[in-house]
């Protein structure tokens, strides 16, 4: 009996010995990899986005429009050609207003290219990207992960106030954390940013000018810390810290977004944030760098194990209502997505219902 006692009182240290000996490998294995610097595309660009030419026209257009009602109605407005008014004065009527010669002075531009960034970077953040979701509702700090094990994972407060990640973040940083997943410093971030690489630069823009213009917030925010489990799923490279390991990360972004009109493309481009869960073929699988009470994430192509039969109608339920089509409730984090999938447009939802239609069907993901 004693030697058995023994026996097993051998097997047992020798396994401590060989768990700390791969904790300690884990430990400094993550180490350099959090240390490691990477190098990305750099890119610069205007915050907020310039006015387009098609809103410099709609804008003369407006101020041509007024000179016409200041007139009484007096000035046939035709066409518009850069400042220049095409048009005609009515058979017998009094000489119209003459308008500027410059139909834009006067008028500030800044404040209008502000306003429809804004605009735009308020629906991004409220339907596609979901910043608030790892950021707090006011920007100034959240939480990721939160559990022992894999560790604490806090998203930084990104507002102007005190405790400010990005309060000097120039252009390229806020590109290089987002769309690349490293800091300014060329170390990697918990940034889920593979979700993000495909944002063009505009709507980076238009993000950047909308958190700018966010109430500051005091919020001092911890850096993230691992677990046991998440400093082994670091060093296993099953948490992929950033995406800018990948080769495509030298590669310039798209300059603007594709437009609605062009339902593939346009599909494409949305179904981007969805790769992080349901991975690159949209297939699913386990969600390994996720919370550890989350299901693997759904097959999303028309397999048989996945969505194949489903329509435009069941597949807006489930993401607006987190609710499949035999009426049962789907669980964090695709629960989580619903306050926002329900603020996107229909156009949105059915150009990233065609596209994922478009997609080879491929079995569940392992």
């Amino acid at each position: 009996m004693n030697k058995l006692v023994k026996g097993a009182g051998g097997v047992l240290g020798v396994l401590v010995v060989g768990l700390g000996g791969a904790f300690l490998w884990g430990k400094a294995t993550a180490a350099a990899r959090l240390d490691t610097v990477y190098e990305t595309h750099r890119v610069d660009f205007a915050t907020p986005w310039p006015l387009t030419e098609a809103e410099l026209d709609a804008i003369r257009a407006e101020r041509l429009a007024d000179v016409a009602a200041q007139s009484g109605g007096a000035t046939q407005l035709v066409a518009v050609s850069g400042n220049v008014p095409v048009g005609a004065s009515a058979a017998g009527a009094a000489p119209p207003a003459a308008p500027p010669a410059d139909l834009l002075a006067g008028v500030d531009l800044a404040s209008l290219a502000t306003a429809n960034a804004v605009a735009r970077g308020k629906h991004l953040i409220e339907s596609r990207y979901a910043c608030v979701q790892c950021h707090g509702k006011d920007l100034g700090g959240g939480t990721m992960i939160d559990e022992p094990a894999i560790g604490a994972l806090l998203g930084p407060n990104l507002t102007t106030g005190k405790g400010s990640r990005t309060l000097n973040y120039t252009a390229a940083d806020w590109d290089r954390a987002i769309r690349h997943g490293v800091k300014p410093d060329g170390r990697p971030t918990v940034m889920p940013s593979a979700d993000y690489h495909g944002m063009s630069d505009q709507e980076l823009s238009d993000l950047v000018t909308y958190i700018r213009v966010q109430p500051p917030v005091d919020e001092e925010v911890a850096p993230p810390t691992f677990g046991p489990v998440g400093t082994m799923l670091v060093a296993t490279g099953r948490f992929e810290l950033t995406a800018a390991q990948h080769p495509d990360h030298l590669r310039a972004h798209e300059v603007l977004p594709p437009g609605s009109d062009d339902t593939a493309t346009f599909g494409a481009h949305l179904a981007q944030v969805c790769a992080g869960c349901h991975r690159a073929d949209y297939s699913g699988g386990p969600i390994t760098s996720g919370d550890p009470s989350w299901p693997a994430a759904s097959n999303i192509t028309m397999h048989e194990q996945g969505m194949k039969g489903w329509t435009l109608e069941q597949f807006t339920v489930a993401l607006r209502e987190a609710k499949r089509p035999d009426g049962t409730t789907l669980q964090a984090p695709m629960s989580n997505v619903a306050p926002f999938a329900a603020k996107m447009t229909d156009t949105e939802l059915q150009a990233l219902f065609a596209y994922l239609q478009s997609l080879p069907p491929m079995p569940t993901g392992r």
